[in-house]
């Protein structure tokens, strides 16, 4: 029979992006707390850096009832100030906020004892290294004080690392509090996203990459070091997906002990009630910005095909998105169709356009088309947008006669946009069909959220997720799957963009009653990857940290 799982009593999961909306970590943590604290039944603090004090952080409402001596005991102790208070996100799980600008004054001890103990090269560091490893390694002076002061050895401790960022505090923490359990997760390794980012080709010479090399050539060496080590280091090492797991065996010379898959919750997807009421208002919202900037008149009909996510022009798949649609606009198979191609990818945006605002506001019908009549926001360095230069090497002009045109949105969605004035999910509602390319995703939350939304979705084999899809109906998903999952390589650029042009093309050709069932099985194929489905991974992670850090204390002693 086998041994029932050891659970923690205390969860301290630590990541820059607690309380702190930058990446898929945030949507991976924020969706997941509530699950975590029901089937852990730990209890379950997340920490975080402090970059909204003195100002009002919407994400945090901090509670100084809480542990108050221990707070004032540890800043006069370590000059770390730390802010206690709840996430205000399902579950309302504690937060802590440290501010660990102090750090800084030792920061050259810090790094000669990660090397003394771990041999972590700090020597290269530049850019965001610095702040993150002070961060990291504040946020392990904080669990260690925390520990002696209000837990103790009786109490079952998991300390959860996300991405090389925090690693330098999983290290410490190993070193110095051994009965706390290490688990780190790497949600995309820094070398092979830099591979990637760097236009080389990730897949066809795979297996002669050497991790260690490639962060000599590309200049990654200290991210690098802190990632490998803190893998091969800490009790448990996970990463998101199975894709990401063999580039972690080939580049960090090390397997992931657990993968552990990104879940979400559909809570915040509207009720069947609410529904079709949210979904016309985004299409409405959609045209009318569409309409004006084009001077046209396009109406419901319009197919609305959408891309978002991060500015990765490569890794994102965003140059194949494009030409894709070239593709479809130039094979004359768009027919009578109307198609409406948004690029929601948030770039250096200088300012909403006034011009925009002032045509939008006069509430007039279809005027003349409006200067670059493919940008909702102006931006900063315009001539060297990457995203805004395809877009016009591939030919859209948005002219009266052109039956595919592309809006670009390059702003954060977060209803204070200056255009719509609405958040992301709000308008991904409105959609007809999403389409993510992938070149490097080692999860992919985009696709999985507009198929919760019911929007038909497009990914690829290069994807955690697009890997997943396939996994669960056994076989490649089409179209009609709700979720399609493209093939792609190194070298089949033109079959990929075919195969997009393809579903871009059946999609315009179904019956409403055919697309209703495309809509519904994209939502089915995401309910499968709720957090009730893939948190069992999570606890298997804790329960080996837990048995192996048991196992090492009692070796040491």
């Amino acid at each position: 029979m086998k041994d029932a799982k050891m659970k923690p009593d205390y969860i301290f999961s630590v990541s820059w992006e607690v309380c702190n909306k930058v990446g898929g970590i945030y949507t991976v943590l924020s969706t997941q707390a509530k699950t975590l604290m029901e089937a852990s039944g730990a209890t379950l603090i997340y920490i975080g850096p402090d970059f909204w004090k003195g100002k009002d952080n919407p994400l945090f409402t901090e509670d100084k009832s809480l542990y108050p001596e221990w707070i004032a005991r540890f800043m006069e102790s370590d000059g770390i100030a730390v802010r206690m208070g709840r996430w205000n996100i399902p579950g309302n799980p504690m937060a802590m906020l440290i501010d660990f600008s102090s750090c800084f004054d030792k920061k050259n001890w810090i790094y000669s004892r990660a090397w003394d103990l771990f041999q972590v090269d700090s020597l290269h560091a530049y850019g965001d290294y610095d702040e993150a490893s002070m961060f990291s390694f504040a946020a392990a002076l904080t669990v260690r004080s925390f520990y002696y002061y209000a837990i103790g050895p009786k109490y079952k401790v998991v300390y959860h690392a996300h991405e090389w960022m925090t690693g330098l505090g999983a290290l410490m923490i190993k070193h110095f509090v051994p009965e706390i359990a290490t688990v780190f997760t790497t949600h995309a390794t820094s070398i092979g996203r830099s591979i990637c980012g760097n236009g080389k080709q990730l897949y066809e010479y795979f297996s002669g990459y050497h991790g260690d090399q490639m962060a000599r050539e590309l200049n990654m060496e200290s991210k690098h070091s802190i990632e490998k080590q803190t893998a091969w280091n800490v009790d448990c090492f996970t990463t998101v997906s199975d894709i990401t797991a063999r580039e972690c065996t080939q580049l960090l010379d090390i397997t992931p002990h657990v993968v552990t898959p990104n879940g979400f919750e559909n809570d915040f997807v509207p009720d069947s009630k609410h529904f079709a009421a949210k979904r016309s208002k985004a299409r409405k919202s959609i045209l009318k910005v569409a309409n004006t900037l084009f001077g046209t008149d396009w109406g419901d009909e319009t197919c609305i095909i959408g891309i978002g996510g991060r500015s990765e022009f490569r890794n994102k798949g965003i140059d194949l998105f494009l030409d894709s649609l070239r593709n479809l606009r130039d094979s004359g198979m768009v027919g009578n169709h109307h198609v409406l191609a948004v690029v929601n990818v948030p770039g250096w945006v200088r300012e909403p356009r006034t011009d925009l605002q002032n045509a939008l506001a006069a509430k007039h019908g279809a005027g003349a088309p409006m200067p670059a009549p493919y940008l909702t926001h102006w931006l900063h360095d315009m001539a060297e947008d990457r995203i805004l230069n395809a877009v016009i090497c591939n030919g859209f002009r948005n002219e009266a006669h052109d039956s595919v045109k592309v809006m670009m949105v390059p702003c954060y969605l977060d209803g204070n946009d200056g255009i719509f004035n609405m958040n992301y999910y709000d308008l991904l509602i409105g959609q007809d069909l999403a389409i993510y390319p992938s070149y490097y995703e080692p999860w992919g939350y985009t696709p999985l959220e507009s198929a919760a939304f019911h929007v038909p979705t497009v990914t690829t084999d290069l994807s955690g997720f697009g890997l997943w899809a396939n996994g669960v109906n056994g076989r490649e998903c089409v179209l009609t799957d709700g979720v399609a999952v493209v093939h792609r390589t190194d070298s089949n650029w033109n079959e990929a963009s075919d195969s997009i042009r393809d579903m871009m093309r059946q999609l315009l050709n179904m019956d409403s009653k055919d697309i209703a069932k495309v809509c519904k099985a994209a939502s089915e194929l995401a309910s499968k990857a709720l957090w009730k489905h893939f948190i069992h991974y999570y606890t298997d992670a804790y329960d080996m940290a837990l048995r192996r850090s048991l196992g090492s204390v009692s070796e040491n002693k």
